[in-house]
């Protein structure tokens, strides 16, 4: 296991607690104590990891900072309308959206070569699948003994294709997703699988700006269906492609950051990570 996937897991260790008892404020020794590392070590490498202090984690933590982000009119204006095209920038990163066609729908990938591989990331073992025409599955999970259900789950999804693991031929793209790339960069595919309004709901979380959150209901009411909020959330839930489209970046109007398919506190740790990110000036 690398060291950097074992930070992650101190990490999460300490977002977990710090989400369980943010009304307490607990304070970086009684941090430490629970995670187990001396208060410098955890300081180290908390900083390390997510470019800023636990004290200032636990403050993006509050409901009060998601409620002050829900009160911006930021992702409901140009940004987010503009969005709805499918090709919108992403922390740095171009992304193109390729949708399955309704009769390669229906054929379930077959004569499809999907290529797969596990990398260690920030946020835990990280699985990338990809095709011809571009990734098709982004999944994060804990331990390696995770690994063959991810890749099940992978085969459900297209159950006719043939799954070929090449963590040589991944490894690039992962370099792409978690390192970003420049303007100039040619965009990265995303093959998007599901319904048509899927596709669009999909499309519209390209254009949250990173280090932003949205209400399930402000997406709604910016795609024009704000009486169908419910089937939003369902459609953010059937998402594949962890990361890549930010459904971490939608959240409840309460500011409560609710449940995520890769866990809540995953989603937690990338929201303040790229909330971290955003807030640094540009050099």
């Amino acid at each position: 296991m690398s060291e950097q996937h074992i930070n992650y897991q101190r990490v999460a260790k300490a977002i977990r607690y710090l989400a369980e008892r943010q009304l307490a404020q607990p304070g970086l020794a009684e941090l430490a104590n629970y995670v187990g590392l001396s208060e410098y070590h955890l300081q180290r490498v908390f900083a390390e990891w997510a470019g800023i202090s636990p004290k200032q984690f636990l403050q993006f933590l509050t409901k009060e900072r998601a409620k002050q982000q829900l009160r911006s009119n930021s992702v409901q204006g140009a940004a987010l309308d503009s969005g709805l095209s499918g090709s919108s920038r992403l922390h740095d990163l171009m992304i193109k959206a390729e949708c399955m066609t309704p009769g390669e729908y229906r054929r379930l990938g077959a004569g499809l070569q999907i290529t797969y591989g596990v990398q260690p990331s920030l946020f835990g073992c990280c699985l990338i699948a990809q095709t011809g025409r571009g990734v098709c599955k982004v999944a994060f999970f804990d331990q390696a003994s995770d690994e063959p259900a991810v890749v099940q789950e992978l085969q459900k999804e297209w159950p006719a294709a043939e799954l070929l693991r090449d963590q040589e031929a991944v490894g690039s793209v992962f370099t792409r997703i978690f390192s970003g790339a420049t303007a100039s960069t040619a965009p990265l595919r995303v093959l998007l699988k599901g319904s048509e309004f899927q596709l669009k709901v999909w499309e519209a979380l390209l254009a949250i700006p990173e280090g932003e959150v949205c209400s399930y209901q402000q997406l709604a009411g910016a795609m024009g269906v704000a009486s169908s909020v419910r089937s939003v959330a369902s459609a953010i839930a059937r998402n594949h492609i962890a990361y890549l489209i930010p459904c971490h970046r939608v959240i409840r109007s309460t500011g409560e950051f609710s449940q995520y398919r890769w866990g809540a506190e995953r989603k937690q740790a990338i929201l303040v990570h790229e909330a971290a990110r955003a807030a640094k000036p540009a050099c």
